[in-house]
């Protein structure tokens, strides 16, 4: 039996799964709201943004 770890590890990120990670990385800062449906993002809102001065 395989833990979730090595399930996780086994899988590949999906086109939708890939952008949200492209939008997170791209997100200096602030804060993003991720809706999941069928365990896939479908989509993201940003919901503030913040600048440190």
């Amino acid at each position: 039996m395989k833990t979730v770890e090595e399930n996780v590890a086994e899988r590949e990120l999906n086109e939708k799964e890939k952008k949200l990670i492209e939008l997170i990385r791209g997100t200096g800062y602030g804060e993003i709201r991720v809706a999941i449906r069928n365990g896939q993002p479908v989509l993201v809102e940003e919901v503030k943004k913040s600048f440190k001065l």
